[in-house]
Order: structure tokens, then C-alpha cells, then sequence
């Protein structure tokens, strides 16, 4: 399946044009943006990894076109009709928006800051065994794409799919975001750090023995022979 968000390693995007630290947003709307997507979210109709599923299954085209914010909104706009929330004619301007029985559960401006400094841990207890130890060889699945719904959501990068490289730390159990984007559970899991050498993942790396280190989830990868 064609994955246009999947862009790590591809060629033909153009340069990478660092910007001052300080810039937050480069639009008046885009704050705006920001909050409606939050405002939505904390309603609880959705989690974080169904909101990045959205924004990875936009049309290809849309997905190329759109800004950063833009692909916010637009997968925002798809969440809340698939939900329910709102008719598309209510999304269109063609019919007055109705009142929501989700109303009682809105996000007030002043719970903002104890809601974004509280965050959303995703760590959790989990019934299943780490197979792996730091310093452990470890090669993942060859192929990137989920394994779990067809074109289903997945944080295991294609650059990295078969490629070999050694545990470098255990976080411990989280989130299956696989299996949590598409309404399975949230089915938590031992998570790693993993460290690949360049020359693992790029035919033609600048510098060989650099290292790209990804967390991963222990269903993603096989002991190394």
C-alpha cells in the first residue's frame, strides 16, 4: 500500500530548511488550528493514535498539497464525521450546526494548562514477556505496513523494515498504537530503543557508522541470527 506520510529515507522531497527555534506558528490560524484539534480530542471520542491514523489516510494528493496544519484540519473534519459529530452538511455550512450531546464534556479554557502539562502517558502493565535484553541483535519484519488492519496505522518506519540493528534500552510496556488507532485495544506491549547503523538503512549513508535510534515494539521485531 502506497503510504505518502512513510517519507524517511525518500528521495525527491527537497532540502530540510532548519528555522529558528523561537517560531512557533508562521499563520494567525494556526494556533487555531492547534486548539481545535485539542478541543476535539479532549471530548474523548478518539486517541492520539486514531487522530495520527486520520492525518496518514488522507488522499495522497491532499496529503503532498496540504501544510502541517492543513493536514490537521482536514483529518480533523474526516474524525468528526466518522464519529458522528457532525453531518457533512453541518461541516459544509449547509445546515445549522445542532446542539451535541458531547457538549457537557468540553475542553474550559481554563483546564488548558493542567490538561497539556498532564499529557497522556502511555505506559502500562502488561502480561507479556520482554524477549529482549540491551546489547540483544534484533532485525525487524520485513515488511513495514500493519500487520493488524489492512493499511492500518503503524510507527515501524519502511526505511527501517528488515533491517538489523541491537536493543539499546527497555521502556518497559506500551501502547500497541497499531491495534489502538482502529478501536482494538489498547493490547500493551514491551517497547525498545533500537539502534541501527546507517549502513543498515541507507544504501549510500555520509557518514556509515552513524546511528538512527528508534523506539520499537517488541511485535515488530525477531531475534537476529
Amino acid at each position: 500500500m502506497t503510504r505518502p506520510h512513510d517519507m524517511g529515507g525518500r528521495f525527491g522531497d527537497g532540502a530540510i530548511e532548519p528555522e529558528a527555534e523561537d517560531i512557533k506558528f508562521h499563520a494567525d490560524w494556526h494556533p487555531r488550528a492547534l486548539a481545535l484539534t485539542l478541543a476535539a480530542g479532549a471530548l474523548g471520542q478518539w486517541n492520539i493514535d486514531t487522530s495520527r491514523h486520520a492525518r496518514e489516510a488522507l488522499a495522497p494528493r491532499d496529503y503532498a498539497g496540504f501544510s502541517y496544519y492543513e493536514k490537521w484540519l482536514a483529518a480533523l473534519a474526516d474524525l468528526l464525521v466518522a464519529k458522528d459529530m457532525v453531518t457533512p452538511a453541518e461541516l459544509t455550512g449547509q445546515a445549522a450546526p445542532a446542539l451535541s450531546p458531547l457538549t457537557d464534556k468540553k475542553l474550559p479554557k481554563e483546564r488548558v494548562a493542567a490538561m497539556l502539562a498532564k499529557g497522556g502517558p502511555a505506559d502500562r502493565q502488561s502480561g507479556i514477556q520482554a524477549l529482549y535484553a540491551e546489547g540483544d541483535a534484533v532485525i525487524t519484519r520485513p515488511i513495514a505496513e500493519s500487520v493488524l488492519v489492512n493499511g492500518g496505522h503503524t510507527r515501524l518506519p519502511s526505511y527501517a523494515a528488515g533491517a538489523r540493528g541491537r536493543i539499546l534500552r527497555r521502556h518497559g510496556s506500551h501502547v500497541l498504537p497499531d491495534s489502538n488507532a482502529h478501536g482494538l485495544g489498547e493490547a500493551a506491549e514491551p517497547l525498545y530503543a533500537v539502534a541501527f547503523p546507517a549502513s543498515e538503512l541507507w544504501a549510500h549513508p555520509e557518514h556509515p557508522k552513524d546511528e538512527v535510534v528508534l523506539d520499537l515494539w517488541q511485535s515488530y521485531l525477531d531475534a537476529a541470527p
